[in-house]
């Protein structure tokens, strides 16, 4: 393999809020995904359960556990898109009763090496049938930016860490750039509205903005509440390289059972972050330097 190529899989996922359902998608993605080549593996947003938030938060160290145990036993990077997780990176109680959607690097050693806090909370009127979203009544947003190593034999590899509404804010991706950002993970749950109108577009755009590989990881089709309320995700799992284009992507909302044998409920997309090229291209056309207003 060649020293300066990171070889990355984004999953797409239809979480339910049966978590154990959940935990065995994730498990056979990883292992997939590893057995393909994946050196890092980047799981959605609400990986472990779309809705039941707080129930959720409630087995954070839990759920965290388990995901680095895959991490370790195929011997790969695991980014677990989102988890409810009800206190702040110091440990302190989240007050109000709110949470933090907490976004996990594990490495190859099982280890959790990096935590990123959702800083931009979804805030939006959508013509579907929920209507409006307002991520602040259940979260509390994070402070930090993060930018973390993924060290691998022969080569060191910066990611700087997003989830989903942080797509919006070409800011943040130049920032985790200006602090030696490589690549971008964006684990989502779009909407199906806005990711139809948005996502590809928001990827390829924060790809340009940064000059970095973005990671698509997506939730995608129906997601049943056991409230009786029904969501629906964009889906559509995707990589930018750092010029902007879609270097691959799953062309469906829903997971094609067909082509997954049947068998897989998620979707995997793979691409291959070539450092010296990206380099290359940086130096051809340095807006870095000239990049005058932050």
């Amino acid at each position: 393999m060649n020293n300066h190529h990171l070889t990355i899989a984004a999953v797409q996922m239809n979480s339910q809020q049966d978590i154990s359902a959940n935990l065995a998608t994730i498990k056979s993605a990883i292992s997939v995904a590893s057995a393909q080549g994946a050196q890092l593996v980047v799981l959605p947003e609400n990986c472990c359960s779309m809705g039941e938030q707080l129930a959720t938060a409630q087995r954070f160290d839990e759920l965290s556990a388990t995901i680095a145990d895959y991490a370790y036993a195929h011997k790969v990077y695991v980014l677990a898109g989102s988890l409810p997780c009800p206190y702040r990176p110091d440990g302190v109680i989240v007050p109000d009763g709110r949470m933090r959607q907490v976004s996990l690097l594990f490495s190859p050693a099982g280890k959790v090496v990096a935590r990123y806090d959702k800083i931009h909370l979804f805030t939006a009127t959508v013509a579907d049938k929920q209507g409006s979203y307002n991520e602040a009544l259940t979260f509390e947003p994070g402070t930090q930016t993060v930018v973390t190593p993924i060290e691998l034999k022969n080569e060191v590899y910066q990611l700087g860490m997003m989830v989903c509404f942080d797509l919006r804010f070409p800011a943040l991706a130049q920032r985790l750039r200006q602090a030696g950002a490589e690549l971008l993970s964006a684990p989502a749950a779009f909407t199906y509205m806005t990711g139809q109108a948005h996502w590809s577009l928001l990827l390829q755009a924060r790809a340009l903005d940064s000059q970095c590989m973005v990671i698509g990881a997506a939730q995608g089709g129906d997601h049943h509440y056991r409230n009786g309320t029904v969501r629906q995700t964009w889906g559509h799992a995707a990589i930018s390289a750092f010029d902007g284009t879609i270097v691959t992507s799953y062309q469906h909302s829903e997971i094609d059972k067909v082509a997954a044998n049947k068998v897989n409920d998620y979707a995997l997309v793979f691409a291959s972050l070539d450092k010296l090229a990206q380099q290359q291209g940086r130096q051809s056309m340095p807006i870095f330097q000239c990049h005058r207003l932050a």
